[in-house]
C-alpha cells in the first residue's frame, strides 16, 4: 500500500469534507439531495438509487451532494451525478482511457486520471457493463490505480 492511500484525509475547517490532498480547491457548503430531485419525474430518482446501489455492493461510499451535482467519495471523489428532468448526466474517473458505449465522450486531464462521461436514461441503464467500469472507478476513489500504477513503472 503507497503513504498516499495509508495517509488520513485532510479536512476542510469550514465544511468538514475530507480530500485525499491537503488544502484542495473546492466550494465549501452544506447541500442535500432533496433540491436535485425536486420537480423531476420518480425516475430519476429510481436511476440514482440504482446507481448508489450498485456503488454500496462494490463497498462503502461516502455521497456528496453539491450544488449542482451528487459526488461519491472512497479516498477521492471518482463519479458523480447530475439529475436533469429526463435523465441523470455523470462522469467516472479511470486510471486510463476506455472506449465503451456507455461513455459519451473522455477527457484526460493526467496520466492517471480520465473522466468519462456518460448519460442514463432510465434505471435499466445501470446495467452489467455499466457496474464493471464502476468497480474500476471505485478502485481510482480509493486511489489503488496509483499503487499499482507505482508498482508497474
Amino acid at each position: 500500500m503507497s503513504k498516499a492511500t495509508n495517509r488520513p484525509l485532510w479536512r476542510c475547517s469550514k465544511c468538514g469534507r475530507g480530500f485525499a490532498n491537503r488544502n484542495q480547491s473546492h466550494a465549501c457548503g452544506r447541500y442535500s439531495l432533496e433540491p436535485h430531485f425536486a420537480g423531476k419525474p420518480p425516475e430519476i430518482r429510481q436511476i440514482y438509487d440504482r446507481f448508489l446501489a450498485a456503488l454500496r455492493d462494490i463497498g462503502p461510499v461516502t455521497v456528496l451532494p453539491e450544488r449542482t451535482r451528487i459526488a461519491f467519495q472512497v479516498r477521492m471523489s471518482f463519479a458523480q451525478l447530475t439529475p436533469r428532468r429526463g435523465w441523470v448526466d455523470g462522469h467516472l474517473v479511470l486510471a486510463a482511457p476506455v472506449k465503451s458505449r456507455v461513455f459519451r465522450r473522455v477527457e484526460s486531464f493526467s496520466r492517471h486520471n480520465h473522466l468519462h462521461a456518460f448519460r442514463l436514461s432510465r434505471p435499466g441503464d445501470v446495467n452489467k457493463e455499466l457496474c464493471r467500469w464502476l468497480r474500476e472507478a471505485y478502485a481510482v476513489g480509493g486511489q489503488k490505480h496509483l499503487t499499482r500504477s507505482r508498482q508497474a513503472d
